[in-house]
């Protein structure tokens, strides 16, 4: 994934050039008619792609001549890109029977008038780019050749170069002694100090390694100082020495600051590493020694390191410090890994007081803006010194700390003294394939929660994400943000039963590092100027915009943006209008989120955005047909707040993963089969009986019975998250796959006798029995405490109206943990908290209005108020009032939930 901006555009060319099933190719006899140039350019990009980017074993990747080919190679792969994309546009609609949407890309060419070479963008007019790939294959071959005939520039030579130009980088950049720790005057560190302390002269003969990780800036290097100086510890080791370990080291290197702290007076001049390491070792063995290894990057640089070090029996220990908890976990697994924490928001005061103040508390004058201050470095010891540098340049008066106050951020990121730096290293040190991950995080406001699914969707449209064939995009997006967060890079805010992570967010300096980078790189545009929003774009041409501003829809003259493939829209408005032809000015758009406003009606030129791979919008009206058009879509989500039924034509999303609504998804008879992972809110009437033809891949599911004698899940054999909720309010026979890993019952009025099918999952990690879920006082059968012995069972949710389940509940965690069984979990709701049955009574009136007569409410109330009267009166009361009309009763609810 070396190449990571250009995998996805290779598999779009790859798919238009030779699949037969193709719908776009299918439909548009000129797109068919181009496949030999399609095919012309995938064939020459690939060729110099895997030169250029995936054998990159060859040190030629280090000279800058290549460096220069990679970064044309990447324009001309854009250029082809925008070209091929408005081509497929273009005819594709060409061949539709709308005129009106005919026209319309018509009138969006002609507004291209201006453009240079416009005829290129309709005809696949790729001679000049082909001209640049045939320009660089010739300078790569006369590289290659250079090579081959001058034998001063081999293979050999080269490394040679390289190992020159980054020799000394270990300890040159930050020597023994010297290296630029956050912050003399200690704040906060007072506990985590203690307890390293402690772990470092414990009682324990072998070698041992303590390990402090965290976020860059945090302070890791100043805690490891602070115990490093401890008298307690100078006084328990025989030896201390420190170093420092840079992204770029050599052992060489490594073991001359070594040996300068445990033999100040050796003089390591015309010295080899061998002869190093054997004085290195005698020094060391036979006592107890303390070593803190600094800043380490990489698994391999330990592996390295640690051969230094005997384990001679003494107590020796290393402290080491890392960004990474990979690197921690591995240098010595099931070890002492200490994560430090963020300074708290007073700490943040004291340590700024004490930078700027020297004293330990604000001026009167001086309290309200000094405060917003810190508060706003979030913890981050290296944000409250940077600003703190800027504060001691300022006049100490209530107007100079209230204007830098309004935007501490910038303030700190435009600083020059290099403490940034200590932040863009953790970017720097990224592999390619999580750059752009990570540089997405940057277009997003301050203080947004990411969840996490959403995200790795966002991800996936936006290409960042490549498939292996053994895991899906989804996995391996999990995967990406994990790594984030080994890297303290991402910080984890909720997580799953299983750990997994539900929602995260970054610090916001690490945002604006993110943006700063973004916007250097031309990765990103964030928009701030709700009057001009493109007016200060110039020549630059980012493929993605970001905007938390309003600016006018209606009254837009600017020239199209045919580069841009993402509009993230994320200001609150409760309505806005948005002319029908507005979204051709972004033909080639495969990410539009706009579900912050809403739509007052759905734009026709969506319906024109045929590369479009994840749609979020906000419409009240129902589900425009015209989406079904966007065959490229694989995700979709959808604000409507009631139900709605799906047009006939969705099975024509061939690449539809997930599916996401807040209102009722009513499904039609699908076609053919859907490609569906993730649904939530599905009604099922006639049950789910055709599911595993229909959706043979569907692993998350959640479904509201409306009218069912009978639940057949069992054959959805894919099925692995099942939210299942009931508002028939009969006894419905079930069944349930073998896949199951999370279930989630309500209204559903089992008997308990039918726990048995439950205890029979055997993948079973999750069961919430949440209201009604199963009929009785009590758990009553064979089975109440059988239920813990599913091996893989981690946590069962239960609410708490009914007494006699939750003891039961709790005397089976009891028996489990005689048997030492502490995994499994008992998770017991508030009653308070069963609101969703309040939003689903709503959800079911709205059902009842649009598929059903009216009069089939008076029997679904009427069974609501004999099985549950204090749930219904108390949603009456919460959120609505009952009414007689027609002589039926039904409940009008104003939502407000």
């Amino acid at each position: 994934m070396p190449y990571t901006g250009l995998e996805l555009f290779m598999e779009n060319l790859k798919q238009l050039s030779y699949s037969n099933n193709h719908p776009i190719v299918k439909k548009s006899a000129t797109i068919l008619s181009k496949r030999p140039q399609m095919q012309l350019l995938y064939q020459e990009l690939g060729y110099i792609i895997q030169i250029l980017f995936v054998e990159e074993q060859s040190v030629i990747h280090e000279m800058e001549q290549v460096k220069n080919l990679k970064i044309r190679l990447k324009d001309v792969a854009q250029e082809a890109h925008n070209i091929v994309g408005l081509f497929v546009y273009y005819n594709y609609r060409k061949s539709t029977t709308c005129h009106s949407i005919y026209g319309s890309v018509k009138y969006f060419l002609n507004c291209m008038k201006n453009e240079r070479s416009t005829h290129k963008y309709y005809s696949l007019n790729l001679k000049d780019v082909m001209g640049s790939l045939n320009s660089i294959k010739e300078e790569l071959n006369t590289v290659f050749d250079n090579l081959k005939m001058d034998s001063t520039r081999s293979i050999d030579s080269l490394k040679s170069q390289k190992q020159t130009a980054f020799a000394g980088t270990s300890h040159t950049r930050y020597p023994l002694g010297k290296k630029k720790v956050l912050e003399q005057t200690v704040v906060g560190l007072i506990r985590d100090a203690k307890l390293i302390r402690d772990k470092l002269v414990e009682d324990q003969k072998q070698l041992d390694v303590v390990s402090i990780v965290g976020m860059g800036g945090l302070g890791k290097t100043t805690l490891a100082t602070k115990v490093f100086n401890d008298p307690f510890v100078v006084y328990h080791f025989h030896i201390r020495a420190w170093v420092t370990i840079s992204q770029t080291y050599e052992t060489h290197d490594l073991l001359i600051q070594l040996l300068a702290s445990v033999c100040p007076g050796f003089d390591p001049v015309n010295t080899s590493a061998l002869r190093l390491r054997e004085k290195l070792h005698k020094s060391l063995i036979g006592k107890r020694y303390l070593i803190v290894v600094d800043d380490i990057w990489s698994i391999k640089a330990w592996d390295n390191l640690k051969l230094f070090f005997p384990n001679n029996n003494k107590g020796s220990r290393v402290l080491l410090t890392s960004r990474l908890n990979e690197v921690a976990l591995h240098a010595k697994s099931h070890g002492f890994v200490h994560q430090l924490e963020l300074l708290t928001d007073e700490e943040s005061c004291e340590l700024l007081c004490k930078k700027v103040l020297h004293r330990d508390d604000f001026p009167i004058s001086l309290i309200g803006p000094g405060k917003e201050i810190a508060k706003k470095c979030r913890g981050l010891p290296l944000a409250v010194v940077t600003i703190a540098g800027v504060l001691a340049k300022e006049a100490m008066s209530t107007y100079s700390w209230q204007r830098i106050a309004e935007c501490v951020s910038s303030y700190i990121m435009s600083d020059q003294t290099g403490n940034v730096d200590i932040l863009a290293l953790s970017y720097d040190h990224l592999p390619l394939h999580l750059k752009n991950c990570f540089l997405y995080f940057g277009g997003f406001p301050e203080d947004h929660k990411f969840q996490a699914q959403n995200l790795i969707w966002l991800w996936m449209a936006e290409g960042f994400i490549e498939e292996d064939g053994k895991r899906s995009l989804e996995e391996n997006g999990e995967d990406y943000l994990m790594e984030l967060v080994d890297r303290n890079l991402v910080t984890v805010v909720d997580r799953k039963f299983n750990r997994a992570i539900k929602t995260c967010s970054v610090h916001d300096l690490l945002r604006e590092l993110c943006l700063q980078r973004a916007q250097q790189e031309h990765f990103c545009l964030k928009i701030d100027n709700p009057r001009s929003p493109f007016s200060s774009m110039g020549e630059y041409k980012p493929r993605r915009i970001f905007t938390n501003r309003v600016f006018k829809f209606n009254n837009f003259s600017h020239q199209p943006f045919p580069w841009v493939h993402s509009l993230l829209w994320f200001h609150n408005k409760s309505l806005i209008n948005i002319t029908k032809n507005y979204f051709h000015y972004y033909p080639l758009l495969m990410v539009l989120d706009l579900r912050k406003c809403q739509l007052q009606d759905f734009p026709l030129a969506i319906g024109l955005l045929v590369h479009l791979r994840y749609l979020a919008f906000w419409y009240t009206k129902g589900f425009p047909s015209s989406i079904c058009n966007l065959w490229s879509l694989q995700t979709i989500i959808c604000k409507i707040s009631k139900c709605f039924r799906l047009p006939h034509t969705i099975s024509n999303l061939v690449n539809l993963r997930h599916l996401w609504s807040d209102g009722y998804i009513y499904f039609p008879s699908v076609e053919k089969p859907m490609n569906l992972q993730t649904i939530s809110n599905v009604a099922l009437v006639d049950g789910a009986k055709s599911w595993d033809t229909c959706f043979p891949r569907i692993k998350k599911l959640t479904c509201t019975t409306l009218k069912s004698n009978y639940q057949d899940f069992k054959l959805v054999s894919s099925l692995e998250t099942l939210m299942w909720i009931n508002l028939d309010f009969r006894k419905i026979d079930v069944t349930f796959p073998d896949s199951l890993k999370k279930l989630s019952l309500s209204g559903c009025r089992l008997p308990w006798s039918d726990m048995s099918i439950v205890q029979s999952l055997p993948n079973l990690e999750v069961l919430n029995i949440l209201g009604h879920a199963f009929l009785g006082p009590k758990w009553e059968t064979e089975v109440p405490l059988e239920i813990g012995y599913i091996s893989t069972l981690e946590l069962i949710e239960v609410d708490d109206s009914n007494s006699a389940v939750v003891e039961s509940l709790v005397e089976i965690q009891e028996e489990q943990q005689n048997f030492g069984n502490y995994d499994l979990k008992i998770k017991v709701r508030k009653e308070l908290n069963r609101l969703p049955l309040y939003k689903t009574l709503h959800r079911w009136q709205a059902w009842q209005h649009e598929l059903w007569p009216l009069s089939s409410g008076s029997t679904v109330v009427s069974l609501l108020i004999q099985v549950a009267p204090r749930t219904v009166i108390d949603c009456v009361n919460r959120i609505g009032h009952i009414s007689i009309l027609s002589s039926h009763l039904i409940i009008v609810v104003y939502l407000c939930l």
